[in-house]
């Protein structure tokens, strides 16, 4: 594709406060409401020690060393990651899996070299704390840009993780 698409989603603007799990569902504001599911399939790890420690899934099967990247004031050690890099890594592997229901969904054949790079970017929040921005920059070689922009908006409305963070970070998407 020789043009670049580019779809952002904005954030609401509302401020949001501190709140205890248990009182956060009350406290939603109007017009925002949860959707429960019934989990199919249930990802379970444990972290020690934050940003400087250790996750480990419940299979054993992701074993990772974390640290805090040098950005933020942290050693950012070789060989270790961090939660905006497993974030990024997670969102873009969900993204494009709903691209493929979102290209049989409207009967289009998604090529197999189709690629979703993310980009999560951590910043000071406004009011206090920290906050997530994300890129996903899509190419799908050898579809035209209309029908690929129609399966990136599509998989943006089917995607867990995307519905996950609505409203609550940007999320620009670039089709190349």
């Amino acid at each position: 594709m020789s043009a670049s698409i580019t779809r952002i989603f904005a954030t609401r603007a509302a401020a949001r406060v501190p709140r205890s799990v248990a009182m956060y569902a009350a406290s939603v504001p109007a017009g925002r409401r949860f959707i429960t599911i019934k989990p199919i399939y249930t990802a379970e790890v444990t972290t020690t020690g934050g940003r400087n420690g250790h996750a480990v899934s419940s299979d054993k099967v992701l074993d990772v060393g974390l640290t805090l990247p040098k950005e933020l004031g942290g050693p950012g050690l070789e060989g270790k990651v961090n939660p905006e890099q497993l974030f990024a890594a997670s969102y873009s592997a969900c993204f494009q899996g709903a691209m493929g229901l979102a290209a049989k969904g409207i009967n289009v054949n998604l090529p197999e070299n189709n690629k979703v790079t993310a980009a999560v970017g951590i910043g000071k929040h406004p009011q206090g704390g920290f906050g997530l921005s994300v890129e996903l920059r899509i190419s799908i070689p050898g579809l035209d840009n209309a029908t690929a922009l129609k399966v990136v908006e599509e998989a943006h409305r089917l995607c867990p993780y995307s519905r996950a963070i609505q409203d609550n970070v940007e999320v620009k998407l670039v089709v190349v």
